[in-house]
């Protein structure tokens, strides 16, 4: 009797699990976000889990000489060479310790962002984002923020990726190709 029973109950999630391959994939509803909490330069933000592509701990990256320091260096990535910036000193803050953490940023031209301290991952009601205005996102390195999400323990800016992008261009010298990154 009890051979019948596992049988039945093994047949049962063989099911469940092909009918779930027929399903279409489910996307994330349009009434949360997903959200990284980190700090930079000992200050909260979030970032939109969408905007990545990776996050790695204690990523070795291979220093470069240059007046930009906010650049940290390159780092390898399944057989790509990535360049690395500080996320804090991107954001205008003082750097006095190297980033644990790297963030790989979604789309191209690849980009590594370093931050100090990963703090977990939320899921925040869409209810919950306070957008900034056009003119207050096109301040200079406040560009990088669009926006703030209210979380329990606190409120935080978030780090718009594709803006943070155009900051590393526009730091580097090089006019920004017009692609999909401006997407929201």
């Amino acid at each position: 009797m009890r051979t019948g029973t596992v049988s039945r109950r093994l047949h049962r999630l063989r099911e469940d699990f092909d009918q779930s391959f027929a399903e279409p994939a489910r996307s994330h509803d349009e009434e949360h976000l997903e959200l990284l909490t980190i700090r930079a330069g000992g200050r909260p933000y979030a970032i939109r889990l969408s905007q990545t592509s990776g996050v790695h701990p204690d990523r070795p990256v291979t220093p470069l000489p240059g007046p930009q320091p906010a650049l940290l260096g390159l780092a390898g990535f399944a057989g790509a060479v990535v360049p690395v910036y500080d996320l804090a000193a991107l954001l205008g803050h003082p750097v006095a310790d190297v980033p644990r953490w790297l963030v790989l940023a979604a789309g191209t031209p690849q980009l590594g962002l370093a931050f100090h301290t990963l703090d977990g991952h939320v899921r925040a009601a869409a209810s919950d984002i306070i957008r900034e205005s056009g003119d207050e996102a096109r301040d200079g390195r406040r560009g990088s923020l669009r926006g703030l999400v209210d979380l329990p323990g606190g409120s935080r800016p978030i780090i718009d990726i594709p803006a943070t992008r155009a900051l590393v261009h526009t730091l580097a010298g090089h006019a920004q190709a017009g692609d999909e990154e401006n997407a929201p």
